[in-house]
């Protein structure tokens, strides 16, 4: 954030930029309250910089929560629990759908948002609102099948069964590289679930923030629905402290890193709520020496360069059996030299900046601590020269072992290292603390059962010749280990935002104990 001074001319003159023409499709100017509360904006904390990581300029102004704001929004949404949940499922899949459709109107001026606040290029800012929508598709679908289970009883006359019911409030943290895709993950999800939303948005995107709560909001009151079924705060560590905190917020989802992640969770538990945790990533390819090398390259460039190596699932580690290590790499460096370094905005472009400057100057200690750690720089390994925050696309070659590849370094740096066997691989893929995401390129059969059974990858994602990002909505979303062991998105994952009882009824007139006891 920025320390432009609120009384400056600039953000009516960066406003004016006809790039940023967009914003006011979407109901932002240069002067935005930050907190949506019991239907109403409002914002009495500090007021705030959103800027451009592509220039580090000025695009608006956000007034961000207080604690008061918090206290108000939460007594309201409190309110708005008890009427949201009485409404039937499939009619509360009605209202998620029609915040699709609203979203479908609105997609490429939201992409556009993101690539523009966030500083991924506009194809993934598309595909990132893309991806809420079609959580809306998923949890419509999904309103008609919230299904228990009837269980035989062994006692005559006696039925067990069953029922799912809202937990209440869902308070959903999610952070810059995904300022509003895991948002949906949890919001679509929680919302037909029966449950109210709270939501935080990364301090460093409070644009998308607002961008996206006014339209879940008009969508709400067109139904004439409690605004407050949709709470949403911009703000810091503050606001997030306080939803850890709140025991009227029974599940916490959580998106950052595994030292703020283990921190939320402590204080969520104090209190006996529930965490959902989606942390750091530090995610393996392996390639061996049948595959197809062509598929890897190409695979291993999306994963290792896409969103400039700031997502959770971006691939930092690369596994070469020894036999095809030099081709491989070869093929590798050469794809990093058409690699198009500029404004994610502009058509071609295939790495942004990184997030803010911290992120640039974390990138250029990261770069020094490699080297003194043995690594050896064959591509980038330098910041780009320019106003924005922009550094090259690097590739290591390391040992497996080096102290540095244990942790994410959270940018476009790749390290590269050889192995002779797939247990040696799957060892390597497995040495890290964190578990999140990882893939193997091979033809063979049995190494692809050995990779995705008990004795192979211990990650949450564990692909065969596709990157390690990129994950579809259908499937669980999530890792284990330090990555938090949370799952999001598709499967059975709105089993989390649900209260599970177990209810057996006695329609009979006598009373049969369980296990054959006989009581008096």
């Amino acid at each position: 954030m920025s320390d432009l001074s609120t009384t400056s001319p600039a953000y009516e003159m960066s406003f004016r930029k006809k790039e940023y023409e967009f914003l006011k499709e979407i109901g932002l100017g240069p002067r935005n309250l930050g907190c949506f509360v019991n239907g109403v904006w409002q914002g009495n904390g500090p007021v705030v910089t959103s800027v451009s990581p592509a220039d580090n300029q000025p695009i608006a102004e956000v007034a961000e929560a207080s604690i008061q704001d918090y206290e108000e929004g939460m007594q309201a949404c409190a309110h708005a629990t008890k009427i949201w949940m009485q409404i039937p499922a499939p009619k509360r899949g009605e209202i998620v759908r029609q915040i699709g459709d609203a979203l479908r109107t609105k997609l490429h001026h939201l992409g556009r948002l993101v690539s523009l606040e966030m500083g991924k290029i506009l194809a993934e800012g598309i595909g990132e609102v893309q991806e809420i929508i079609d959580m809306c598709d998923f949890a419509v679908g999904l309103s008609r099948q919230l299904n228990g289970s009837v269980i035989p009883s062994e006692r005559p006359n006696h039925m067990m069964l069953e029922m799912w019911n809202p937990l209440g409030i869902v308070g959903v943290i999610t952070a810059f590289n995904f300022p509003c895709a895991v948002l949906g993950w949890n919001a679509c999800i929680a919302l037909v679930c029966g449950n109210s939303v709270v939501w935080k948005g990364a301090p460093t995107t409070p644009l998308i923030t607002i961008a996206m709560t006014k339209i879940i909001a008009g969508v709400l009151e067109k139904n004439n629905l409690p605004g407050a079924i949709f709470t949403a705060f911009c703000g810091g560590a503050e606001v997030g402290q306080a939803i850890a905190r709140d025991p009227r917020i029974p599940l916490v989802s959580f998106t950052g890193s595994s030292k703020v992640g283990l921190m939320v969770q402590q204080t969520v538990n104090q209190r006996y709520g529930k965490c959902l945790l989606e942390l750091s990533g530090n995610n393996a390819i392996i390639v061996m020496d049948d595959a197809d090398i062509e598929l890897a390259v190409r695979s291993v460039l999306f994963a290792a360069v896409g969103t400039a190596g700031q997502r959770c699932t971006t691939c930092r580690r690369l596994l070469l059996h020894e036999s095809i290590y030099q081709k491989v790499l070869e093929r590798l460096l050469d794809a990093y030299k058409q690699i198009k370094i500029g404004n994610p905005l502009e058509k071609g472009t295939l790495l942004g900046p990184l997030h803010t400057r911290a992120s640039r100057e974390n990138f250029v200690k990261g770069i020094e601590t490699i080297k003194s750690q043995g690594g050896r720089i064959v591509a980038g390994g330098a910041i780009v020269e320019s106003e924005g925050n922009f550094v090259q696309p690097t590739i290591v070659e390391i040992a497996a072992n080096a102290e540095v590849v244990k942790e994410e370094l959270f940018g476009p740096v790749l390290y590269v290292m050889k192995f002779q066997t797939l247990k040696e691989a799957i060892e390597i893929n497995n040495s890290v603390p964190q578990g999140l995401s990882s893939s193997i390129f091979t033809r063979r059969p049995e190494i692809i059962f050995k990779w995705i059974g008990p004795q192979g990858s211990d990650c949450g994602i564990v692909n065969v010749n596709i990157p390690t990002n990129g994950a579809e909505i259908g499937g669980a979303f999530g890792g284990e280990k330090a990555t938090g062991g949370g799952r999001e998105a598709g499967s059975d994952s709105w089993k989390q935002y649900m209260r599970r009882s177990t209810c057996t009824i006695n329609y009979g007139s006598e009373l049969p104990l369980a296990q054959g006891i006989n009581f008096g």
